[in-house]
């Protein structure tokens, strides 16, 4: 699959990256993430995640041949 990370999350991972995993949904995704980096644990919790840019809810299963898009909530003007 392909990870794509936006604002602070791009502190914590690469803004692009191909990756690996055996998680089988979203959710299991995040905790992969949380245990490949524990510093991103709190914005991982609170960001909403996306496939081939369609948000998504942590449940929706996935097969690993994904896009997945990880935007962290914004702020600003």
């Amino acid at each position: 699959m392909k990870i794509k990370t936006y604002a602070v999350l791009k502190d914590y991972f690469p803004h692009q990256a191909d990756k690996v995993s055996s998680a089988k949904t979203i959710n299991e995704l995040r905790e992969e993430l949380i245990v490949e980096n524990p510093s991103a644990k709190a914005i991982l919790n609170i960001s909403r995640f996306a496939i081939d840019d369609t948000f998504v809810d942590l449940d929706m299963a996935i097969n690993g041949t994904e896009i997945i898009s990880i935007i962290p909530p914004s702020s600003g003007g």
